[in-house]
């Protein structure tokens, strides 16, 4: 327990210094920063030499955190939260409070309520959004194993998370697009 809370802190101490971190979360190994961060965020896009126009995930600790961050919260993603078994993220349209390079051309945000207590106990305490983008370069496929991650993205991001490094990841989440007209689009399973 004592280095749980030493590697939150850590992590913390990062996101609100501005920096990036790479962490566990309920997927895959994450690329993550201060998601109301514009400088955090436009460093990932450099890390993952990828382009801004290419939208990342958010992750939020509950459906608080999110109606804070999405100007309307349809009640079906509501539903899908509770009763989904597997991760998945939402497209949200009209989202507020962001870094504005963080929100895509059409303004939507994909964000997900992830179930990990690492990324709980994160989001929890640092008590903003943090972008969860997976840990490798841009076209490149999506690593299945800390162990996977690309030598650049080490030696890219401020902070390592040292837990769970040992441990098989997911697929990623699946994404599902919701219109505020109520519209539901499958965008991956």
């Amino acid at each position: 327990m004592k280095k749980f809370n030493t590697e939150l802190k850590n992590t913390i101490d990062t996101l609100k210094s501005g920096g990036i971190i790479l962490y566990p979360t309920d997927t895959v190994w994450g690329i993550g920063c201060d998601a109301t961060n514009i400088d955090a965020v436009k460093k990932i896009y450099q890390l993952k030499q990828r382009e801004e126009t290419k939208s990342m995930i958010c992750l939020v600790v509950d459906d608080r955190m999110l109606k804070k961050h999405v100007e309307i919260v349809p009640q079906v993603a509501l539903d899908i939260i509770d009763l989904t078994e597997n991760p998945t993220t939402i497209i949200y349209e009209n989202p507020k409070g962001l870094a504005e390079n963080l929100i895509s051309n059409d303004n939507t945000i994909a964000i997900r309520i992830p179930d990990d207590e690492f990324c709980f106990q994160l989001l929890r305490k640092f008590n903003s959004p943090i972008v969860s983008t997976s840990a490798n370069i841009g076209g490149q496929p999506t690593p299945n194993s800390f162990k996977e991650i690309p030598q650049e993205i080490l030696k890219g991001v401020d902070y390592i998370v040292n837990l769970h490094q040992d441990k098989k990841t997911q697929k990623p989440s699946s994404i599902i697009k919701l219109n505020t007209d109520g519209l539901v689009k499958i965008i991956r399973e």
